[in-house]
């Protein structure tokens, strides 16, 4: 009943996994405005062809045409994508005809998108993109498998877990990250076994991978936390890979040890099942699931737990799952998009003024 992520929204973002140059938006300028600016923070040139009510009634396939040769122009890229939006699939506009009459020398991807797709899920908009993506040789069969297998996994997260569960889940910004950081540090200084977990997706990993860096091992070297990320550098598309990377090599400059890698950062709806086989044979007092906690079923722990999520309607969600204390951190995409750095989250920063 309340606002999700659009298919159109998560096309964008699977476009610029792909690391493509530009992106047009066949639709109205101020479709998924918001996203197409935050990913100009990216890298990414996001332009539209700006339908107007008379191109709902006659269509804009030259308008599309036209704007495809301005953005080779202005930006030569090498791979395009062309976004489908409501406007353009409600009136039927033939997309693949008016790229192939632009002729450009770029790749251009083109995707049938828009808000309602299949069942209206955003992950319906990544897929889509996968597909497309195969289509013209960019990744492999396999990929586009995988891929789209953890992509119906994270719906299916969503909608039995998380905020898509189809009632209406008011916002929330969870208990005081005051008190649940003076609640953590005294479990460490009590000499509680606890584990810190990183279940967290594509950019936002930059901020969730702060509680990795603050340095518990220093402030209590007999007491050491033991780490658990879904940090493989092998696994996903080009630029979540890269992610990883960034983020691990970050973490060895600081001496930061991962004791045990759960996969890579788009497997997040099952990374989290395996740090749960990690942690149940460990007998931990305290977990602490920083990213994507609802994925990691944490109702098989017997220990107290704490979650860090960037939604506010995933705070009644988790506590439902059993989570002991959730804190929220806002914008997390927000705070993310265009850095290859570890940014402070908000409670990584309470820690260690506490600390």
């Amino acid at each position: 009943m309340h606002p999700r992520p659009s298919p159109i929204a998560a096309s964008l973002y699977t476009l610029r996994d792909l690391n493509a140059d530009v992106i047009v938006l066949h639709g109205p300028h101020g479709c998924c405005f918001r996203t197409g600016r935050l990913l100009e923070n990216d890298g990414v040139r996001v332009v539209t062809t700006a339908m107007s009510e008379n191109d709902f009634i006659f269509g804009a396939s030259e308008k599309l045409e036209e704007t495809l040769k301005e953005a080779e122009e202005l930006f030569h890229p090498q791979l395009v994508g062309v976004v489908g939006t409501c406007a353009s699939m409600i009136i039927g506009e033939d997309m693949d005809d008016a790229v192939n009459n632009a002729n450009i020398s770029a790749t251009v991807l083109t995707v049938e998108s828009h808000g309602g797709l299949s069942e209206g899920d955003n992950t319906e908009g990544a897929i889509a993109v996968l597909e497309a993506a195969e289509r013209k040789g960019v990744i492999p069969h396999e990929e586009t498998e995988r891929q789209s297998r953890m992509l119906k996994k994270a719906t299916e997260i969503e909608k039995t877990r998380g905020m898509a569960q189809g009632k209406y889940i008011a916002p929330s910004y969870g208990d005081d990250k005051g008190e649940v950081a003076q609640i953590l540090l005294d479990a460490f200084a009590n000499g509680d076994k606890i584990a810190i977990v990183l279940n967290a997706k594509k950019e936002t990993s930059y901020l969730f991978s702060d509680i990795l860096k603050i340095s518990f091992q220093d402030i209590y070297p007999e007491n050491q936390p033991t780490t658990i990320a879904n940090l493989d550098t092998e696994i996903g598309l080009p630029r979540i890979r890269q992610h990883a990377h960034n983020i691990q090599r970050e973490l060895d400059k600081e001496g930061i040890v991962v004791d045990f890698v759960t996969g890579g950062l788009d497997e997040y709806p099952v990374t989290g099942i395996e740090a749960v086989d990690f942690l149940e044979k460990n007998n931990f007092d305290w977990v602490v699931v920083a990213g994507v906690p609802h994925a990691l079923p944490i109702e098989k722990l017997k220990c107290k737990s704490i979650a860090i999520t960037d939604g506010p309607r995933l705070v009644e969600p988790l506590k439902d799952l059993g989570y002991n204390w959730v804190v929220t951190e806002l914008d997390a995409h927000a705070k993310t998009l265009g850095t290859d750095k570890i940014v402070s989250s908000d409670f990584g920063t309470v820690l260690r003024e506490k600390l």
